[in-house]
């Protein structure tokens, strides 16, 4: 047993002669040196199949002695570094309390968790946070955002060994191992749908506001509503979308500026976040009786807005589920899994007044069905 066992080690070049070096290790578990090097000095990056190989074969080697070898092969949690854009999105908001809160959901995945804000639309900003974690993240999820500084971000993780997913909104082109969240080109036509049974088979001015067309996930749901209308009502006159970048006052401005151009609309689409400018808007006016209200997103707000009458519809999905399912996806690659397997493409729910659930939101991940 060599003498090294203990606070420190000296570097393999400086080991006496006969005593076994990195490079022992390595022809014995079959992996590079430098994979050997990781391992030992305990850096991500390794998977966990080699990992093990390598500690095994260096406690053949009598390399460490049994107590550091124990606690090198106990499981370490995979770090999991969720990124959500800051501001006043009440969902995102709920979405991330829901992950700071899933730590004994987590635990019998062998995962760890937290959140880390970014400034929301930023590309550039997003693009540097998602290297910058790169080395306290085993893997990252995160909101894309459609840019080639993100994407070229995302290439890097991956060929440093760091899987990145994302939700609510994906990204193409690169190397992301998974998606988790809505069909959002379903839930644009759903969104079609329903204005178009509310305002019924007449001519109609119908507007739409959206946090950002950066966001696949909002450029999805802008073209599956179109799309619905023109196939289906075409009578219906959309006007030009809107971005108010899911903030309050925007999202205000832009719908009372609506309203004062056409004093005839019959319908909104709120396609991203920002519900309550919109309603304080059409609240001003005394429109929120006649002015067919569909958005997105369960919360207490949007659940107040139902029940006042002030909004038709919405659409959303279950943010435990989002939570879980990401989860699961770097669970599967703990395990040298496929990423996706034994998950369901998310459910995208349309909740009315009349069938609104019990609370407003989630209180904990445990209670997931």
């Amino acid at each position: 047993m060599p003498d090294d066992a203990g606070a420190g080690r000296p570097a393999a070049n400086q080991r006496p002669r006969g005593l076994p070096r990195i490079a022992d290790i390595a022809r014995l578990s079959g992996a590079s040196t430098a994979t050997v090097d990781r391992v030992l000095n305990q850096r991500p990056g390794v998977r966990a199949a080699t990992v093990q190989r390598v500690l095994k074969a260096a406690a053949e080697l009598d390399y460490l002695p049994e107590s550091a070898l124990s606690g090198a092969l106990a499981p370490k949690p995979f770090r999991v570094v969720y990124l959500l854009p800051g501001g006043t999105n009440r969902y995102l908001a709920m979405l991330g309390q829901l992950i700071r809160d899933a730590e004994a959901a987590l635990s019998p995945l062998g995962l760890k968790a937290q959140v880390e804000l970014v400034k929301s639309f930023n590309p550039e900003l997003l693009a540097r946070s998602l290297l910058q974690h790169r080395r306290k993240a085993d893997g990252i999820a995160f909101m894309a955002l459609e840019h080639p500084a993100v994407r070229e971000a995302v290439n890097e993780l991956a060929e440093r060994n760091v899987p990145t997913v994302t939700v609510i909104t994906d990204i193409q082109n690169c190397r992301r191992v998974a998606y988790v969240g809505l069909d959002n080109r379903a839930a644009g036509r759903t969104a079609g749908f329903l204005i178009g049974r509310f305002v019924g088979h007449r001519p109609a001015k119908v507007a739409m506001i959206a946090g950002s067309l950066s966001y696949r996930a909002h450029e999805e749901r802008e073209l599956g509503f179109l799309h619905y209308l023109n196939e289906e009502q075409p009578g219906i006159d959309v006007l030009g979308l809107r971005e108010a970048h899911d903030d309050e006052r925007e999202s205000y401005r832009q719908m009372r500026t609506l309203l004062s151009h056409h004093p005839d609309l019959s319908a909104v689409y709120n396609i991203g976040g920002a519900p309550g400018g919109v309603a304080k808007a059409l609240k001003e006016a005394r429109r929120e009786r006649d002015v067919v209200f569909v958005g997105h997103g369960l919360t207490a707000e949007t659940r107040a807005l139902l029940i006042d009458g002030t909004m038709d519809a919405l659409i959303t999905s279950d943010p435990r589920h989002v939570v879980m399912d990401s989860a699961s996806v770097f669970a599967n690659l703990k395990a040298e899994r496929s990423a996706l397997q034994g998950l369901e493409p998310l459910r995208c729910e349309v909740i009315f007044r009349e069938n609104l659930p019990q609370g407003t939101a989630p209180a904990s991940i445990l209670t997931a069905g």
